[in-house]
């Protein structure tokens, strides 16, 4: 059974073209894009996702933030309309500026990935970046996980290191994170589809061919 897929943004959608990208040259079989949702209006995703021949929709939140079920209501009610289940789906949160409600994360238990541009359980939340710069680590990353009920805690799939170096600033770090971010959340998706993800507890078990 091919797995349909939901991507949620809210800017440029680098991650989510890296996605359709695998999705479109054969490097992610048995997956099949549904729906680009974004939380507001004319973002550079909206026009990707176009070119990829996906269906969007906009569902504006009107900047308000926070978890909030009733929006999420909204999601959810998209998601079926395009066959997105929590039997059948995935939805990769792709730059998707807003917290999940625990509502949403508890019908899409282990059906809901993320991105973060840190080697978690350092630096979640906002500003990762910058978290890292001011905290003198020497490596940071980023790690694709799935989600729960908390900010940046769920289960980690993969993870891939990044060197700071001396003259980082936060733009040249961020760039170097977003190209590691590139490679592994296209992976994680095609593990998600081939059935080779196991969650024992916390963690994420990776079985072999």
């Amino acid at each position: 059974m091919s797995i349909n897929l939901a991507i949620l943004v809210s800017g440029r959608g680098s991650n989510m073209e890296a996605i359709l990208r695998s999705i479109r040259d054969g490097t992610i079989k048995g997956v099949v894009p549904k729906v680009v949702i974004s939380n507001r209006p004319n973002v550079r995703a909206l026009d990707v996702a176009r070119h990829y021949n996906v269906d969007t929709q906009v569902i504006d939140d009107n900047g308000k933030k926070g978890a909030d079920w009733e929006y999420d209501k909204r999601i959810v009610k998209c998601l079926q309309e395009r066959d997105v289940r929590p039997d059948n789906g995935l939805v990769c949160l792709a730059g998707f500026m807003r917290i999940m409600s625990k509502e949403f994360v508890q019908l899409y238990r282990w059906r809901v990935m993320n991105i973060h541009p840190s080697l978690l359980p350092a630096f979640p939340g906002l500003n990762a970046q910058r978290q890292a710069l001011e905290y003198g680590v020497k490596i940071t990353g980023c790690t694709v996980h799935f989600i729960d009920e908390g900010v940046d805690t769920g289960p980690i799939i993969l993870q891939e290191a990044v060197e700071v170096r001396d003259d980082d600033d936060v733009e040249s770090l961020a760039s170097r994170i977003l190209e590691k971010e590139h490679e592994i959340y296209p992976r994680a998706v095609r593990l998600f589809a081939e059935g080779r993800l196991r969650i024992e507890g916390r963690r994420v078990r990776i079985i072999l061919n």
